[in-house]
């Protein structure tokens, strides 16, 4: 098993503020951001993603825009500078919402780009982005997976294509001369990743052959991989741990009440993340039946896919710590408890060969961080790259 290190970047000293008024997103006045605060926390944040490099973790970066939870703006601007910082960490970029781009093609050219900067140790998320991203985008929820198709595949084919121009003539997207400079350090293109929540993400990404990702859910995790299992069947392969990505708030301490406490303030992020103004929730369109029936059963509420082990509904703004590890969300303990948990729930899901691990959030400062960062490292990491061959196998073909 791959761990990759993750950290939304957050700007937390504005969520007082706004949870006062209701909303993290979208529409909280960015007055509220201190310039000089956050050019401590950004350089602080790097220090920690530079960590990982040392002590053998991956690294994953993704991006939002008009909120206080996550400062990245551009996975390409940040894997530009961990890039440039780092030699060995894997850099997953999870991801650029694509389908709320302007620009496949240069989208393509910066992911070339970061490829060729870090010696081929790019590994590229097309997502399709957050419903609350639909309205700082402009874009329209109701075309939303069309666009995000038919960019991605503009996208792979720009960044494939060596024998000279193209011309795209789509839906959304209208190219007279595709020819991005530089192509690609991997060939044809990155390892492409995707995210979801849904049995019918499971089987597109199967069809695609790509590592398919969810988000601190149990309850999703399990059905989406085998809709991805049974899909790959179906066309003649068999999908193998490493295409399967699991993402959970990680807390490891040298005692039961340190992990706990560590993990306790990182899922903050958990908490907060659903904090957004109801208009912005779920745009018309944005959701397929399948899944809007999924939330009107968890009784309509924002964060409804997430579920303890026994299916009640956990809601995530008030979650304990223990409901948290209960439904998947956390690990959390000693270095021991937090490997058994993550093992129980890689067999639970049949297994995945990569762990997504948000190992800062909210409140967790610098010096826990790296407490966290390396106790982990150290105890727990070496154990879990024993789970399946298969992410040993893949690990060891890309160094």
């Amino acid at each position: 098993m791959r761990v990759w290190y993750f950290s939304e970047m957050a700007y937390h000293p504005a969520w007082e503020q706004g949870l006062k008024g209701g909303s993290l997103r979208v529409v909280l006045p960015n007055r509220n951001f201190d310039p000089k605060v956050g050019h401590g926390l950004l350089n602080r944040y790097l220090d920690e993603f530079a960590l990982c490099d040392e002590v053998g973790l991956d690294i994953m970066v993704n991006e939002h825009h008009s909120t206080s939870t996550c400062l990245t703006v551009s996975v390409p601007m940040a894997l530009a500078i961990i890039a440039r910082e780092t030699k060995r960490s894997r850099l997953l970029s999870l991801g650029t919402p694509i389908a709320n781009r302007p620009d496949p093609v240069r989208v393509a050219e910066e992911m070339a780009w970061l490829d060729v900067l870090s010696g081929g140790r790019l590994e590229m998320g097309l997502v399709k982005g957050a419903p609350y991203e639909i309205a700082p985008a402009n874009s329209n929820p109701a075309n939303l997976m069309r666009r995000y198709w038919e960019a991605h595949d503009l996208i792979l084919k720009a960044m494939s294509t060596t024998d000279g121009p193209f011309n795209w003539e789509g839906e959304f997207f209208h190219y007279r001369n595709v020819n991005i400079w530089p192509r690609p350090y991997q060939q044809p293109t990155p390892p492409v990743w995707m995210t979801g929540l849904s049995t019918e993400t499971g089987r597109m990404a199967a069809e695609h052959g790509h590592v398919v990702g969810t988000l601190l859910s149990l309850s999703a995790a399990g059905p989406m991989f085998e809709a991805y299992r049974k899909r790959a069947q179906e066309l003649g392969w068999t999908a193998g741990p490493d295409r399967f990505a699991y993402a959970a708030v990680v807390g490891v301490g040298a005692t039961r009440e340190e992990g706990l406490r560590r993990a306790n303030l990182a899922a903050d992020y958990v908490r907060t993340s659903p904090v957004v103004a109801e208009a912005f929730t779920n745009p018309p369109g944005y959701n397929s039946l399948s899944a809007n029936v999924a939330m009107l059963k968890a009784g309509g509420k924002r964060g409804g896919f997430v579920r303890d082990r026994q299916g009640n509904p956990v809601e995530q703004t008030t979650a304990s710590i223990e409901q948290l590890i209960e439904s998947g969300t956390c690990f959390a303990g000693t270095p021991d408890e937090v490997y058994e948990q993550i093992k129980a729930l890689s067999d639970s899901v049949g297994g995945f060969g990569h762990l997504l691990m948000f190992g800062q959030g909210g409140f967790l400062d610098h010096k826990d961080t790296v407490a966290n960062i390396t106790l982990f490292a150290k105890e727990v990491m070496p154990r879990l790259r024993e789970l399946n061959p298969e992410s040993r196998k893949t690990a060891a073909a890309a160094e």
